[in-house]
């Protein structure tokens, strides 16, 4: 089973542009589609994103069901924060793995969204049914899933023009001197592979921090709101200001595995727009309890309750 549509092109340009602006998704979504032999131009199938469409071609494109990846066993469960027929928000645990890939051969949030029966948008290829936004492996937090590929094109638009997004919570090894915004550019890190990094030809990308709540022990909580949605953006930026997530040993936190298991990263508050409704919407996703166990350890806790607060922390981002 497949979904094929076209329309006429209002204007030149780059095929992958045009398909991007007309479908409203992202540009790499759109290139998927086109690598996988999904897109024609004229009735001639185009496998380059940079092919020159003219003003008046037609663009058709498909989009294929889902193929059921090999069963796997899946013997966790995962929080839902919200559902309804259009979308899906849940609360990842850390150590769990979003979607699929050659590499990695545990059960994925996939593999638990497809056991569950839930129908899953395949807007962005197969591997990756229904994911709008992603979380690395050991962060923790809020997650949205689309459910169709009308509400993934509406939702991954959001994700474009800033009217959906995050705030994260994170434990650093020490306090942040001030309020700031990082705006570098972020490539892959030319010695490790592993890594990312702050490069001279990366792609732009842009991070606001807010300091939070200080503890006796140097370590403090801060927020941090993206501008952009590079891989390790957060981990990166806070590295270029000389200070690292708990847990985070890749990016130069020292400490033993045993003693902070895993990267102290939160997403805590999800906001989005309905993409039928058009409802605005606010998701909180509750901490864990390795997170909620090292603040009541180090910090107080009444003004941890403040910092935790939703309406102060969106103030604490507003200009």
């Amino acid at each position: 089973m497949s979904q094929t549509d076209s329309f006429k092109s209002e204007g030149n340009g780059r095929l992958d542009k045009i398909l991007s602006q007309t479908l409203e998704v992202s540009r790499n979504q759109v290139e998927k589609l086109i690598k996988d032999g999904l897109v024609s131009v004229n009735g001639k199938v185009v496998s380059k994103p940079s092919f020159k469409v003219a003003e008046g071609d037609t663009v058709a494109y498909e989009f294929k069901e889902a193929e059921k990846r090999e069963p796997v066993e899946v013997d966790f469960d995962v929080e839902v924060l919200y559902e309804d027929e259009h979308l899906l928000v849940v609360n990842k645990p850390s150590g769990l793995v979003v979607h699929p890939a050659p590499s990695v051969k545990e059960a994925t949030l996939v593999d638990w969204l497809v056991q569950k029966g839930i129908s899953l948008s395949t807007i962005s290829g197969e591997e990756r049914h229904g994911i709008v936004h992603r979380i690395d492996k050991e962060t923790t937090g809020a997650l949205v899933v689309a459910k169709s590929n009308e509400a993934h094109e509406k939702l991954s638009a959001q994700l474009q023009d800033k009217s959906m997004g995050r705030y994260y919570l994170a434990l650093i090894d020490y306090p942040l001197k001030d309020d700031c915004i990082v705006d570098k550019p972020i490539g892959r890190n030319p010695n490790n592979r592993l890594k990312m990094d702050v490069v001279p030809h990366g792609k732009e990308a842009k991070t606001a921090f807010r300091k939070l709540l200080a503890s006796p022990h140097d370590t403090e909580l801060i927020a941090a709101k993206l501008f952009t949605g590079r891989t390790h953006q957060i981990r990166v930026h806070l590295g270029t200001l000389g200070r690292h997530i708990l847990g985070d040993d890749l990016y130069g936190f020292k400490s033993k595995r045993d003693k902070i298991p895993r990267v102290y990263l939160h997403a805590y508050l999800l906001y989005l727009i309905h993409p039928v409704t058009g409802e605005k919407m606010e998701f909180t996703a509750p901490l864990f309890d390795d997170m909620k166990h090292y603040l009541t350890k180090y910090f107080a806790p009444e003004p941890v309750g403040k910092a935790l607060d939703t309406t102060l922390l969106k103030e604490r981002f507003e200009v």
